[in-house]
């Protein structure tokens, strides 16, 4: 027995390696591995605590961000720094080292420190918050969820994170559809016969309009409004100029798609017609036959009555708004999609 605790203490005496003129026993290593570990699981636990707490707030929670990760962040450094005094290692003589690091960083780390200091500065930044709806250069767009050391993660509609290296969203152009918390004018074309009353054809579309449950109330900032754009080949081009909520701000397509089927609901119980693309062919002969006797031998008569009347519909639903007003997928949302693919039924009263 007592010569295997010899054996030990031999052992923690023994001499692993020397960092500059500071010898590295067993003893003050295992002790400093110990810390490290301690500090990142404590770094781990602070961050999950106050992720929680942010999570839940309703206020402050860019304040909240800040402090997770300078928490995380100061918790692993300071881990480090202890580990490295366990060691027995004089602090001060570590310029060696630091020089030899300072090469490193500037032959192949340069990278990884220029993403960390990117990250550090839009932390920082109140132009690009969490929470923020965004949109890149090159037609990525979600909602910024999470701003790492390496890159920030958005997610979009379809649930999908998208991982962007902090610096391209330093660098780059970034449209931030939520800064500041406001909403945004959008403009949703359609098309009208030409000889429509214009007038009947901007009130049916303005009352399908307010009648999407995120279009904001009229006032002296915003207004809904139906622009005449131009004239086309066969057809007068209008847009509906409309200011909708900000939750449906971060959902544009589903945006987009329900004004769209709300104007198409509207021009049908209107009785207006929606035009399509013609072209005038003249026909002199046919086999023989000549004006209204060559049409039918083609059978191009004209249909029969009214082309209006067969638009005429009630209005339908639209799973576009309800898409629209989806509160967004949780963090850790892992429930399977129905089996058939078709829409959760809400269970009955």
């Amino acid at each position: 027995m007592r010569q295997e605790i010899v054996q030990l203490e031999q052992l923690e005496k023994t001499v692993l390696f020397k960092i500059g003129a500071t010898p590295i026993t067993a003893g003050p290593l295992v002790t400093a591995l110990i810390t490290v570990a301690v500090a990142f699981i404590v770094a781990r636990i602070v961050g999950e605590v106050l992720k929680r707490i942010r999570d839940r707030a309703k206020r402050g929670t860019a304040a909240l961000y800040i402090v997770e990760k300078l928490s995380t962040y100061g918790l692993i450094v300071l881990g480090l720094f202890a580990g490295v005094s366990a060691l027995g290692v004089d602090l001060s003589s570590l310029a060696i080292f630091g020089g030899a690091l300072g090469v490193g960083v500037g032959l192949g780390l340069q990278g990884v420190v220029k993403e960390f200091v990117s990250g550090l500065v839009l932390i920082f930044d109140e132009e690009l918050r969490v929470g923020d709806y965004i949109e890149l250069e090159a037609g990525q767009r979600g909602v910024v969820h999470e701003i790492g050391a390496r890159a920030t993660r958005i997610r979009n509609n379809d649930s999908v994170d998208i991982l962007i290296p902090n610096s391209q969203l330093i660098q780059g152009t970034v449209t931030n559809w939520t800064l500041r918390g406001h909403t945004r004018r959008i403009h949703v074309p359609f098309r009208a016969a030409y000889g429509v009353d214009k007038e009947t054809v901007r009130d049916a579309v303005l009352e399908a309009a307010r009648a999407v449950p995120f279009t904001l109330p009229d006032s002296p900032t915003y207004r809904t409004q139906v622009w005449l754009v131009g004239f086309g080949e066969s057809s007068l081009n209008f847009e509906l100029v409309v200011w909708p909520r900000l939750e449906a701000v971060k959902r544009p397509n589903a945006m987009q798609a329900a004004y769209t089927w709300a104007i198409d609901d509207a021009l049908r119980k209107a009785g207006i017609e929606v035009p399509t693309p013609q072209h005038d062919l003249h026909i002199r002969s046919v086999f023989g036959e000549q004006g209204d006797d060559a049409r039918r031998a083609l059978r191009l008569e004209p249909p029969t009555g009214s082309a209006s009347k067969g638009r005429r519909a009630k209005a339908s639903s639209n799973d576009a708004a309800e898409e629209a007003l989806r509160p967004s997928a949780p963090e850790d949302d892992e429930t399977e999609p129905p089996a058939d693919g078709g829409r959760r039924r809400k269970p009955s009263a």
